[in-house]
C-alpha cells in the first residue's frame, strides 16, 4: 500500500466510524477492520498507526472480542479508546474492574505530561461512557490523565508506542479530542496528512473500472445528494453501462421530480429512466401508520420497481445505492443498537434479483459526500441540496399517508426552505424541513372556527448527522415562515418548532 494508512480496529461500538471520520478529517487515510482480522492481514496493510475503538462488551467476559496480542509487538503506535483502552490494559497485565456507578457524560479531565496532550491546557472537558474502568495499569505504563471519578482516564507506554484513553476524543463533547487525535496521527505516528477526497474518488473509480468492466449497472437515483454523488462516481467508472432509475413514488418534495430529470439529462451524460409510480406506492401505504412498516413497504417496493425496469433493460448484475454511514449505524449492524430501518439498508427484501448491491458511499459521512461531490465537479446547487430520506415524505407525514396530506406538506416545506434561503441561513443549517403531524386543533380564521392540521418545523446543526442540535433560527424568520404557511397553505392553522437535540430525538420524526 503506497499511501500512509491508519487502521481502525472495530470492536463493535455504535460510533466507531466517527473515529475513522475524524482521521480522514485530519487528511490521513484510514481503513476500518474487524477485530477478527489476523495479524498477517494487519501487517500487510503496513499501517502507520492503529486505533482500537470502543465497544459494548466487557473485557473480563470469556467471550469478549479480543485482537491478536501480537499487534502490540508490531512496533506501530497503538491508541486504545474506551473499550480499546480497557482491552490494552487487560491483555498486557493491567486490571479492569466494574465501577460502583456508570460514568456517562461530560467530565472535567486533568491532563498530565504526554505527547498525546501536547499544547493543551491542564484541564479540559471530555465525554465518558463506561461501566468498567482500568483499576491498575500494566507494568511499564504510567497514568497521564484523570477525572474525579476515573483515576485512570489515560495511560501510556511511550517506549512501546502504546497509548490509551478511557474517554471518547472522537465526539464533539470532547472539545480538545480532535487535537488529541491529531497529536497521535502527526506527533506520534509521523503521518504527513497527504490524503484528500479527490484521492478517494480516483481510487474508487480505478477499482470500479476493473471490477465492473463490461457489466451493466443500475443506480437507484433519488435526486438527493447521496444518490447523485454515487451516480456520478459510478458513471466515471462504467460510462454508458450505467443506467440510473429515478423512482417518482409521489413522496418527493415540490417540483423535485422535474428538477432531477432536468439535471441528469441536461447537465450529465447519464442514461436516466424516470418511473412515475405514485399510485403504486400510495396504494401499498394506505392506512399504514407504523413508521417501520412504512419503511419496509417502501424499501421492498423500491427493489420491485428496479427489478421490473431491469427486466426491460436485460441482464443487470449490480444495483448502486447512495447509502452513507449514518444510515448503516441507525439501521443496526453487528453489536450496535438498531435505531430505525433505512429503505436502502435494513429494510431490503430477502430475495433480490441482483448479483450485488454496490454502495460506494457506505463509509462516508454527509460532509464527506459533499466534498466528494465537489471533487467530482458536481454543481454546488446539487452538492448542497438538502438531505432527503430514502422513504421521502412518508416519514414526514405522521400517521396514515394520503395524497392530500402530502400536497399540504409539499407546500409548507417549500415555503420553509425558501425563507431560510432568502435569510441566507441555508448553508449554516445542515438540515431543515417541515413535518405534517397527525394532530388537528381548533383555530380561528376570518372570525370563523377552524379545525385543521399542525405543521412542525425541524432544523438542526450538525457535523456528522450522528448527533445534532436544534438550530437557533431568528424569531423574525420563524414568524415569516409561520405567517406564510398559515395564509398560503390550506388546512393548516398551527405551526410549532422542534427544539429537541439528537439524541434523544432523531433528526427525522419517523
Amino acid at each position: 500500500m503506497d499511501k500512509e494508512t491508519i487502521l481502525v480496529i472495530d470492536f463493535g461500538g455504535q460510533y466507531n466510524q466517527l473515529i475513522a471520520r475524524r482521521v480522514r478529517e485530519a487528511n490521513v487515510y484510514c481503513e476500518v477492520l474487524a477485530y477478527t482480522r489476523t495479524i498477517d492481514e494487519i501487517r500487510a496493510c503496513r499501517p502507520k498507526g492503529i486505533i482500537f475503538t470502543g465497544g459494548p462488551a466487557t473485557v473480563c467476559d470469556s467471550d469478549a472480542p479480543m485482537c491478536d496480542k501480537a499487534i502490540f509487538e508490531l512496533g506501530v503506535p497503538v491508541l486504545g479508546i474506551c473499550y480499546g483502552a480497557q482491552l490494552m490494559s487487560h491483555m498486557l497485565g493491567g486490571s479492569v474492574k466494574r465501577a460502583d456507578s456508570r460514568e456517562y457524560g461530560k467530565m472535567t479531565l486533568r491532563l498530565g505530561q504526554s505527547r498525546l496532550f501536547e499544547n493543551m491546557e491542564s484541564e479540559t472537558q471530555c465525554w465518558m461512557s463506561h461501566t468498567y474502568y482500568v483499576d491498575s495499569v500494566p507494568s511499564g505504563f504510567s497514568v497521564t490523565a484523570e477525572t474525579d471519578t476515573c483515576p485512570v482516564a489515560a495511560f501510556e507506554n511511550p517506549a512501546q508506542k502504546l497509548y490509551a484513553v478511557q474517554f471518547h476524543p472522537e465526539v464533539n463533547h470532547t472539545p480538545r479530542g480532535f487535537d488529541m487525535l491529531r497529536n497521535f496521527l502527526y506527533g506520534i505516528c509521523g503521518c504527513k496528512g497527504d490524503w484528500q477526497m479527490a484521492d478517494y474518488a480516483a481510487n474508487y473509480i480505478a477499482q470500479a473500472k476493473e471490477k465492473y468492466a463490461g457489466k451493466k449497472v443500475l443506480c437507484a437515483l433519488s435526486g438527493g445528494v447521496d444518490s447523485s454523488v454515487a451516480a456520478v462516481l459510478l458513471s466515471r467508472a462504467v460510462g454508458k453501462n450505467l443506467t440510473c432509475i429515478f423512482v417518482d413514488h409521489g413522496l418527493l418534495r415540490k417540483n423535485e421530480g422535474d428538477e432531477v430529470e432536468e439535471v441528469f439529462t441536461k447537465q450529465f451524460d447519464i442514461n436516466l429512466i424516470r418511473v412515475n409510480c405514485e399510485e403504486r406506492f400510495l396504494s401499498k401505504l394506505a392506512n399504514v401508520r407504523e413508521p417501520e412498516q412504512k419503511r419496509r413497504i417502501i424499501g421492498e417496493e423500491f427493489i420491485r420497481v428496479f427489478e421490473d425496469e431491469a427486466n426491460k433493460i436485460g441482464e443487470v448484475d449490480y444495483l448502486v445505492q447512495g447509502t452513507i454511514y449514518p444510515d448503516v449505524v441507525e439501521s443496526g449492524s453487528g453489536k450496535s443498537a438498531k435505531i430505525k430501518s433505512h429503505h436502502n439498508v435494513g429494510a431490503l427484501p430477502d430475495v433480490i434479483k441482483f448479483k450485488e448491491i454496490v454502495e460506494p458511499l457506505r463509509m462516508l459521512f454527509k460532509d464527506e459526500v459533499r466534498a466528494l461531490g465537489t471533487a467530482l465537479g458536481i454543481p454546488d446547487n446539487l452538492v448542497w441540496r438538502q438531505p432527503f430520506p430514502g422513504p421521502g415524505l412518508a416519514v414526514r407525514v405522521i400517521g396514515c399517508i394520503t395524497k392530500d396530506k402530502l400536497d399540504i406538506l409539499r407546500e409548507a416545506d417549500a415555503i420553509f426552505r425558501e425563507e431560510l434561503s432568502v435569510a441566507k441561513l441555508d448553508r449554516n443549517i445542515n438540515q431543515y424541513f417541515a413535518v405534517i403531524t397527525d394532530m388537528r386543533s381548533v383555530g380561528v380564521m376570518g372570525d370563523e372556527r377552524t379545525y385543521d392540521y399542525t405543521i412542525a418545523l425541524r432544523a438542526v446543526t450538525t457535523t456528522d448527522f450522528m448527533t445534532a442540535d436544534w438550530a437557533r433560527i431568528p424569531y423574525d424568520v420563524l414568524e415569516r415562515v409561520s405567517n406564510r404557511i398559515v395564509n398560503e397553505v390550506p388546512h393548516i392553522n398551527r405551526i410549532v418548532y422542534d427544539i429537541t437535540s439528537k439524541p434523544p430525538a432523531t433528526i427525522e420524526w419517523e
